[in-house]
């Protein structure tokens, strides 16, 4: 009999299993729509780096940043966070933020130094692989300080990417820039500063946890109207301010998280 009740209760639950598959609910979908729509992004602007059309292949890996951003908050909001939906955002930025920018700055700055230019891009594409599986296995540590949930450890994807393409960005507003930024030594230091950022233990600043006061609803939504209109009138010169305040805040964070975690120990 109690062979019959275990085969009963197997059949059971493969047949709700089944029910299960058949039917998804949109909501669970939405979020691991997104992440596909940024990892095609992400491999759209390889294409366009392979054929040298460098404001294609910098606009869809700022487009997969964005659409980044925006697939996590979906998920939060709609309650459908998943396993297999983090498996897969990781799996898109790697090639979005890793590899992308990776062949972008090759292809743009270090294609005269064939084997020199090629391992600093091996390296910075190697070190997202390694911050991201670190950030995969801190999630389950449960053993973080309060005031570690504002930071975040090393520099982030989508803010890596933003820094290694940089140069091209900066480029595109300052042409007069080049002589500087459009040389292989610069994109060679400048791809190992911040693979080594990427796979660092500094702190950095993170919004997630922000929370805006009431009385500067009105002045962070003018901030925001302004921010559209620079980045549809001067796109590349709001890019360029944008990623370079985020390499300034880099050691304002730093000073933060001291001042906080000394005031952590006193509590």
């Amino acid at each position: 009999m109690r062979n019959i009740h275990k085969i009963k209760n197997i059949n059971d639950r493969i047949m709700l299993s089944k029910q299960r598959l058949k039917e998804v609910p949109f909501r669970k979908l939405a979020p691991n729509i997104l992440t596909m729509m940024a990892l095609c992004s992400g491999v759209t602007s390889i294409r366009y780096a392979l054929q040298d059309d460098w404001v294609k292949a910098v606009l869809c890996i700022f487009l997969a940043a964005f659409l980044d951003g925006l697939d996590g908050r979906v998920a939060r909001f709609l309650k459908a966070s998943s396993k297999f939906g983090a498996e897969l955002d990781s799996l898109s930025d790697f090639v979005s933020f890793g590899i992308a920018p990776a062949i972008l700055i090759y292809q743009w700055a270090l294609y005269d130094l064939p084997k020199f230019g090629w391992f600093f891009c091996l390296l910075f594409a190697m070190s997202m692989a390694l911050r991201l599986a670190r950030f995969n296995t801190m999630l389950e540590d449960e053993d973080q300080p309060e005031y570690w949930s504002h930071y975040f450890v090393g520099v982030p994807a989508p803010a890596a990417a933003a820094l290694a393409i940089m140069p091209i960005v900066t480029c595109f507003g300052f042409p007069s820039a080049a002589q500087i930024l459009h040389t292989d030594v610069f994109c060679s230091i400048s791809m190992f500063i911040i693979s080594f950022l990427m796979v660092s233990r500094i702190p950095t600043i993170s919004l997630k946890k922000l929370k805006v006061q009431t009385y500067m609803m009105l002045p962070l939504m003018l901030i925001v109207v302004l921010f559209i209109h620079f980045i549809i009138t001067q796109p590349w010169l709001t890019l360029g301010i944008m990623t370079g305040l985020y390499a300034l805040s880099i050691p304002i964070g730093i000073i933060k998280f001291i001042y906080d975690k000394k005031k952590s120990t006193k509590q």
